[in-house]
């Protein structure tokens, strides 16, 4: 008998379930914790919705909504208003096109600065970025050398000068400002040559000083350069791009140009 009794506990250990102790205790049931009531957590939350919650360590806070209206939308320039009205209609009677697609029209603007002793000085270059880029309003792009020349001392991707590209408004607003207000400001002007066309409708003009546009301050300049301007159209022949351009206010050598209202 008293080897059954021992054989008993060893048994429990092993594997078997205990019996419980009818003065323990239940597990889980302890001295119970008190809970927030239902109130409590409705004033919680209208609390959090009045202040907000707290950006995490590290994160920034979500920016302000500005407050009042969005701001209005930018006029459309003037000089695409006066060629959808007068002049798409004029070009399509003068040259008998039937077709709206073959009206020819404006596609880009490409001004183009280059600097032949821009790696020799640099601050030269960079300061025509800054003037290209106050004419234009747009942040120009370093072209580099494509070739290595022995003769002129350049290796392949050397910087040699700056462009950009002008489309949609900001083509027909620098096309604006620069016939109606640069272009009258040449020195000694008898109006742009008519031959300057490539044969497929592009008009390229080289302009000898960057003084005649208002946006350069004559105290900031450290060195006079020209640059070359290449409008580009869909005309595909010259007569037709000549007479696009001159419908703009184009001021060619002989003709009187035409008044844009």
């Amino acid at each position: 008998m008293a080897d059954d009794k021992e054989q008993e506990p060893k048994q429990q250990a092993e594997g078997g379930a205990a019996t419980p102790d009818p003065g323990a205790t239940p597990r889980g049931e302890g001295t119970p914790q008190p809970q927030p009531k239902q109130k409590d957590k409705q004033k919680d939350k209208q609390k959090d919705k009045q202040k907000g919650k707290k950006p995490a360590e590290g994160q920034k806070p979500a920016p302000a909504e500005p407050e009042g209206p969005p701001p209005e939308p930018a006029p459309p320039p003037r000089l695409h208003e006066y060629y959808a009205q007068k002049v798409r209609p004029k070009l399509a009677q003068q040259f008998d096109l039937k077709n709206l697609h073959e009206i020819p029209k404006l596609v880009k603007i490409v001004l183009n600065v280059g600097m032949g002793d821009a790696p020799k000085n640099p601050k030269g270059l960079d300061a025509a970025v800054a003037e290209l880029a106050a004419i234009t309003g747009q942040q120009p792009v370093v072209t580099r050398a494509k070739k290595a020349i022995a003769n002129f001392n350049l290796r392949e991707g050397m910087a040699v000068g700056c462009s950009v590209t002008l489309r949609g408004a900001r083509m027909y607003e620098f096309l604006d400002r620069f016939i109606s207000i640069a272009v009258p400001r040449m020195r000694d002007f008898r109006g742009l040559p008519a031959d300057s066309f490539d044969g497929r409708g592009n008009y390229t003009v080289g302009i000898k000083e960057q003084m005649i546009f208002p946006e350069i301050d004559y105290d900031k300049v450290e060195k006079i350069h020209g640059m070359d301007i290449t409008l580009v159209t869909t005309a595909g022949r010259d007569d037709t791009a000549q007479a696009l351009l001159r419908e703009l206010g184009m001021p060619f050598r002989g003709e009187s140009p035409v008044a844009v209202n």
